[in-house]
């Protein structure tokens, strides 16, 4: 009979624990393998997450620095990001049953603890909120994109939602804001391959097999600027503004296509005109068809400035 894995530490403050298993090495004890295991973190960190009791064995015992580095060992560590920064928009539950979370997110908010971002994510408010310590996502959106995210309420439950992803049996609608141009041919179904270009940040469309599907289709013209509803067939990362930056037409205030801004150089003011705004698929678990949509809306077409004509600098080649 396979072992069964132990158990996390229940989460604290809406935050899960971390886990690492010490692994073989010349480490004398704990502290100096969390400390070489995470450069990036101070030795005076780890050794007040060690006094604080926030390091935690798999049987739920209190780790200490001391310790033997003991390889094997499976420990669970709390994160904290000094002065996070608070994100000041709010998320909105749209669907709460026993099964079932849909919720629509602003713009700006993470949806799992990453990077600078570990109690101001959507997952952390909505555990802490809602005491649901076992809330897991279904999918994902960029923290950039507004939208509806779906969340499983139980493990159990977890598997037969992201298999509906996973079998493209989800019908996803986005809107976005991007430039008008008529000379493509509208509705446009766009087929490419994406992977890594030179920047981890960035995606972009590359030779190969096609792994990306979008429907594309216009709505609302006002001008230089459309508003568009994408359905995406795949579920490639930043699919969506890869293929309409590929296209000519990139997404408005999107601050990684065509060019990548500084990290942490957010504008509230500017938020990326790109919405979730349907779900569609039939339940799993009851047979019953289910329909989200977002509340949310982007920026009227009569209030984004027309596009602006490049005026070459004088020490451009041929200006």
């Amino acid at each position: 009979m396979a072992r069964s894995r132990p158990l996390a530490p229940a989460a604290r403050h809406g935050v899960r624990a971390s886990c690492v298993v010490v692994t073989p090495g010349p480490w004398p004890d704990l502290l100096d393998f969390f400390c070489q295991r995470f450069v990036s973190i101070s030795a005076d960190i780890w050794q007040a997450r060690f006094a604080s009791e926030d390091i935690l064995d798999a049987e739920g015992h209190v780790a200490r620095a001391t310790d033997a580095a003991t390889a094997g060992r499976r420990l669970y560590y709390y994160r904290e990001v000094p002065d996070e920064p608070t994100i000041p928009f709010l998320e909105e539950v749209i669907w709460h049953d026993e099964n079932l979370l849909v919720v629509d997110k602003p713009h700006f908010l993470p949806v799992v603890p990453s990077g600078k971002h570990v109690r101001e994510t959507l997952l952390a408010r909505l555990q802490l909120r809602l005491d649901l310590p076992d809330l897991s996502p279904v999918h994902r959106i960029d923290k950039d994109t507004a939208g509806l995210v779906m969340f499983t309420v139980r493990p159990a439950d977890r598997n037969a939602y992201q298999a509906l992803f996973r079998g493209r049996q989800v019908g996803k609608v986005y809107e976005c804001i991007a430039p008008w141009n008529p000379a493509l041919v509208w509705p446009m179904h766009r087929e490419s391959r994406i992977g890594d270009p030179e920047h981890f940040m960035q995606q972009a469309e590359v030779p190969g097999e096609v792994n990306a599907i979008t429907d594309i289709a216009p709505l609302e013209v006002a001008g230089d600027w459309a508003r568009y509803a994408l359905r995406p067939l795949s579920g490639q990362r930043h699919q969506l503004r890869v293929h309409m930056n590929a296209l000519g037409l990139p997404i408005l205030h999107d601050g990684i296509y065509p060019v990548l801004t500084p990290e942490g150089a957010n504008d509230y003011r500017r938020p990326l005109q790109l919405l979730a705004r349907s779900l569609e698929f039939i339940d799993p678990l009851s047979g019953v068809l289910r329909r989200f949509e977002s509340r949310r809306t982007l920026m009227p077409l009569a209030e984004v400035p027309p596009v602006q004509p490049h005026r070459p600098n004088p020490a451009e080649p041929g200006a």
